[in-house]
């Protein structure tokens, strides 16, 4: 198995770990109402942490490559901006969906596909470079994809009870990880370089604080388990901080 080949296995194994996200759907609970408002304060603690621990400093370490140390951080700035823009015009377009929860659903999977692409190019890219490498990216971007998946498979399958929404919208989530790599090797891997990557990353920050602060965290709180809401967000939070 040649490099490429092993790349684009190890891209799909990843992204397609979302779909893990829909175990807690299958599993009986007295109080639904309890699990939703976990699963959402859960997933919010690890967009969170992923955001504050990975996401800022890779970026980071990739700009200042480029480019001097207050350029890299108005960058930074300008595009982690950008990303909650992108999120908040989602949020806007979707004020019409009477179902919070579907909405909270559909906006999780428009913002990831929008995360997972340039996750695909980068684990793409980094797995034919270096396997090894690849491979820890890989098994990294696997622990935060299923919270993510999660974020997606709860909030849809209880405002819609369908286990066929729920699978086609967390497959789509998690096979836009699989687009970003076969978009890498069809037509980007010779453009992909530092700045790239970083102004991707910085990007992908504001859309993850957007969806952890704005989105999951809020309608968490909205359920009466203010204690359950804040225990599973620290627990995803320090989760994510452990594997990142």
């Amino acid at each position: 198995m040649n490099n490429i080949t092993f790349a684009f296995l190890v891209t799909t194994i990843a992204g397609l770990s979302t779909l893990l996200g829909m175990i807690p759907i299958y599993i009986k609970f007295k109080d639904t109402n309890k699990l939703i408002c976990i699963c959402l304060s859960f997933a919010s603690g690890v967009m969170a942490s992923v955001s504050l621990f990975s996401l800022i400093p890779e970026s980071f370490e990739l700009l200042i490559t480029k480019l001097k140390i207050i350029p890299t951080i108005i960058l930074m700035i300008i595009f982690v901006l950008v990303g909650i823009l992108i999120s908040s015009f989602l949020d806007k377009s979707f004020q019409k969906l009477n179902n919070k929860l579907y909405k909270i659903g559909i906006i999780n999977t428009l913002a990831l596909i929008i995360h997972n692409i340039p996750e695909g190019i980068l684990t793409f890219s980094t797995t034919t470079a270096n396997i090894s490498l690849g491979i820890t990216l890989a098994l990294s971007i696997m622990f935060h994809n299923i919270p993510e998946g999660i974020s997606i498979s709860v909030p849809i399958y209880y405002s819609t009870k369908s286990k066929k929404k729920v699978f086609y919208y967390t497959m789509i989530s998690g096979f836009s990880e699989v687009l970003g790599a076969i978009l890498t090797y069809l037509f980007l891997y010779r453009y992909i370089n530092n700045y790239f990557i970083g102004i991707i990353l910085a990007l992908t920050t504001g859309i993850m604080v957007y969806i952890s602060l704005f989105e999951l965290l809020p309608n968490s709180l909205e359920y009466k388990y203010k204690k359950s809401t804040i225990i599973s967000f620290i627990i995803g939070f320090i989760f994510m901080a452990f594997f990142k």
